[in-house]
């Protein structure tokens, strides 16, 4: 696949990224990055180093309960199947 370039704005500088992904998503992602980093810039006054990397922490969090909670979700989902069949069988 070819990689695209798209430039993008966080926290007020101009990033290029080069992804096989469309530059809608790639400027969408960039969107929510430079959100949550004047979000926390609001709150905490922090240097836009420190800002990026409790931005990022806090983009792995989000990102760790959500594979938690579709494995949660797989998981009830195989039971309720397995409920079904044994239904079905009886």
């Amino acid at each position: 696949m070819e990689k695209i370039r798209t430039t993008v704005r966080i926290a007020g500088r101009d990033y290029t990224i080069a992804s096989t992904d469309s530059a809608e998503y790639v400027n969408r992602v960039a969107a929510w990055v430079d959100q949550r980093m004047e979000e926390l810039a609001v709150a905490t006054k922090l240097p836009t180093a420190q800002l990026a990397v409790l931005t990022a922490v806090n983009a792995a969090d989000d990102m760790m309960k959500s594979r938690d909670e579709i494995r949660r979700l797989k998981a009830e989902l195989d039971a309720l199947r397995r409920e079904g069949d044994d239904r079905a069988d009886a």
